[in-house]
C-alpha cells in the first residue's frame, strides 16, 4: 500500500513482546517466554507426541518437546486436509507460509486445507510468531526488496484455516531503519476463504493485518472474533469479505510525526463485484495517541485494480477519542474520493462517534442495518465454535 483476552488495556507491541519473552538482545526476545520455562505440559490439554489427540495432530515446541521446533516445518509436514498444529508457548522467530502457488498460473499447488493452529496455553500472549521484514527490506539473495506482501511474517493462503490463542507480529520499526522508505511491515496476510481467528492478536505498525484474497475476482470470507489488532497506518486492509466481531483495535502513538493524522485504522480495497467488504460489529477502537489524531478509514484503490469499490461498515462499535469525529474518513487518492465508496456507520458510540458534521458520517438506515450482519456476510459458512 502507499506510504502515507482483549478487554484489558494491552501493552505496546514492543513492550508486549518483551513482557512475554523477558529481556535480551535487540527486542529482548528469548526462545521461550519466561512463563513457559519448566512447564511440565507444554501442550496443555491438547496431548503430546506421546499421547497424540488424533493422527492429524502435530506438536510444535521451540525447546524440542514436540514433533517440530518451527511452525513452518510442521506446516510442510501437514499434507492433505484436516491437520491441527498445537503450538507450545514460545517466540517463533520465523516467516511462515501455508500453500505454495505455481508462479505461472498463480494457482495453489500445495494446499493443506482445513488446518487449525492452537496456542496450547490458551493465552495469545504466550505464543508469538514474529519476524521483522518490511516492504523496503533487501532480500538476502540481492534480488530486490520484499514489497508489502513479501514482508508478511505469516502468509495464509489455504482455505478453511482456523487459529486460536496466537499472536501474529511484525516487529520491524521505522526508527531502527531510517534509510528505508517502504515502511509497510505486515504481521499476517490472509488470503484463503473461510479463515477464522479466535482470541488472537495482530501486532505491527503499518499494514499489520492484510485481510485479502488469492486473486482479484476471488472472494475470501474471513472472521475475526475477540481479537486485538494494533498499528498506525492502514493497519487493517485488503479486499477480503471480513467480519470483525467483538474485536479491539488500538492506534499507536508516533514520535516521527508532528501533526495529525498519525494514521488510519481501515483501508479496504473491496472489488467492485463483491457485495460485501469489511464489517466491524460490536468492537472498540482505542488509542494511545492524542485526541482526534487518527482517521477511522480511507479507501484503497490499488493500481492493480482501479475498479475497486472499497466497502466498510462500522456498527455498534465504541470509537474512542483518538478518532477524528469531525472528519473520520479521508482520501488515499483524490482520484477516488471516499464519498464515492461504500462507507457507512450504524449506532456507534463514544467520543470518536459523535456526529457533528452529518455529511462526513454516512449512516445506515435500520432497514439497511438488517443486512449488515455476520450471517449475511459469511453466507453458508458458520465459523467453528470455541473448543
Amino acid at each position: 500500500m502507499p506510504s502515507h483476552h482483549t478487554h484489558q488495556l494491552p501493552l505496546s507491541r514492543r513492550g508486549f513482546i518483551m513482557a512475554s519473552a523477558g529481556a535480551g538482545v535487540a527486542l529482548g526476545l528469548t526462545t521461550v517466554p519466561a512463563l513457559a520455562l519448566g512447564r511440565p505440559r507444554p501442550f496443555g490439554r491438547y496431548g503430546s507426541p506421546a499421547a497424540r489427540l488424533t493422527p492429524l495432530t502435530l506438536y510444535v515446541d521451540p525447546r524440542g518437546r514436540g514433533d517440530f521446533t518451527t511452525v513452518q516445518s510442521a506446516v510442510n509436514a501437514a499434507t492433505g486436509a484436516g491437520h491441527t498444529l498445537v503450538l507450545a508457548p514460545g517466540v517463533y522467530r520465523e516467516t511462515v507460509i501455508t500453500g505454495v502457488t505455481d508462479p505461472a498460473t498463480g494457482q495453489l499447488t500445495d494446499a493443506a486445507t482445513e488446518m487449525t493452529w492452537i496456542g496450547a496455553s490458551e493465552d495469545p500472549r504466550d505464543v508469538v510468531i514474529v519476524y521483522d521484514n518490511a516492504n523496503g527490506t533487501q532480500k538476502p539473495d540481492g534480488s530486490g526488496t520484499y514489497g508489502t506482501s513479501g514482508s508478511a511474517t505469516t502468509t495464509l493462503r489455504t482455505g478453511g484455516f482456523t487459529a486460536r490463542w496466537i499472536t501474529f507480529a511484525n516487529d520491524w520499526l521505522r526508527a531502527d531503519h531510517p534509510d528505508i522508505t517502504g515502511t509497510q511491515a505486515v504481521a499476517v496476510k490472509v488470503q484463503g476463504d473461510r479463515s477464522a481467528f479466535f482470541d488472537c492478536r495482530f501486532l505491527g505498525h503499518q499494514d499489520t493485518l492484510y485481510a485479502d484474497s488469492l486473486a482479484l475476482g476471488v472472494f475470501a470470507r474471513q472472521y475475526y472474533t475477540r481479537c486485538y489488532v494494533e498499528g498506525d497506518v492502514d493497519f487493517v486492509f485488503g479486499r477480503a469479505t471480513a467480519v470483525y466481531d467483538h474485536c479491539h483495535f488500538r492506534t499507536l502513538n508516533r514520535t516521527d510525526l508532528a501533526t495529525a493524522p498519525y494514521g488510519f485504522v481501515f483501508a479496504p480495497s473491496t472489488a467492485v463485484a463483491n457485495p460485501r467488504g469489511y464489517l466491524v460489529t460490536h468492537c472498540r477502537v482505542s488509542s494511545e495517541a492524542p485526541r482526534a489524531y487518527y482517521k477511522l478509514a480511507r479507501p484503497w484503490v490499488p493500481g492493480s485494480d482501479t475498479t475497486a469499490h472499497p466497502m466498510l461498515t462500522v456498527r455498534n462499535t465504541v470509537l474512542g477519542a483518538g478518532i477524528d469525529a469531525v472528519a473520520p474518513y479521508t482520501n488515499m487518492s483524490d482520484t477516488y474520493p471516499w464519498q464515492s465508496q461504500r462507507f457507512a456507520e450504524y449506532r456507534n458510540t463514544g467520543p470518536g462517534a459523535v456526529i457533528s458534521v452529518p455529511e462526513n458520517r454516512p449512516q445506515l438506515t435500520p432497514a439497511q442495518a438488517e443486512s449488515a450482519t455476520r450471517e449475511a456476510y459469511l453466507g453458508d459458512w458458520t465459523p467453528g465454535r470455541r473448543r
